[in-house]
């Protein structure tokens, strides 16, 4: 009965390892979506400040500003294909964090279970014993 309940502890250890990595995995890509979401918003302000009224002097400059604009309206785009894909990667990892976590309450539970069921038998021998050898075993004498 102790190797089972040894066993059960070191399942719950490595359900508690494998939670934690998963912990871990989903808070990185929360991080890469954020940081995602903030690049996009900083293009989208210094695409916004392009055509302030005063800083275009001639059409050259309106020209290079176009094509400026174009090339964040561009990358702002690409952001936003990648910003989807790192929100669809988080809900992958927070399904992973809670498969896991649900794994390691089952492992603790099992464990829990052994450990009770090896108290239950100790008890059952105890009470199987005679009373003179019984209260030797505990001793009582």
């Amino acid at each position: 009965m102790r190797r089972l309940i040894a066993k059960r502890e070191r399942i719950v250890r490595a359900r508690r390892v494998q939670h934690v990595l998963a912990s871990v995995k989903t808070t990185r890509a929360q991080n890469e979506a954020l940081a995602l979401e903030d690049n996009a918003q900083r293009v989208r302000s210094v695409r916004a400040e392009l055509f302030d009224v005063g800083k275009i002097t001639s059409g050259a400059a309106l020209a290079s500003h176009r094509e400026l604009a174009g090339r964040l309206e561009q990358a702002g785009r690409q952001l936003d294909g990648a910003i989807y894909d790192a929100h669809k990667r988080v809900e992958q990892r927070e399904g992973e964090r809670q498969l896991a976590n649900r794994d390691q309450e089952i492992a603790e539970r099992l464990k829990e279970k052994a450990a009770r069921a090896a108290a239950e038998q100790m008890e059952a021998r105890l009470q199987s014993l005679p009373r003179r050898n019984r209260s030797v075993l505990l001793g009582d004498v």
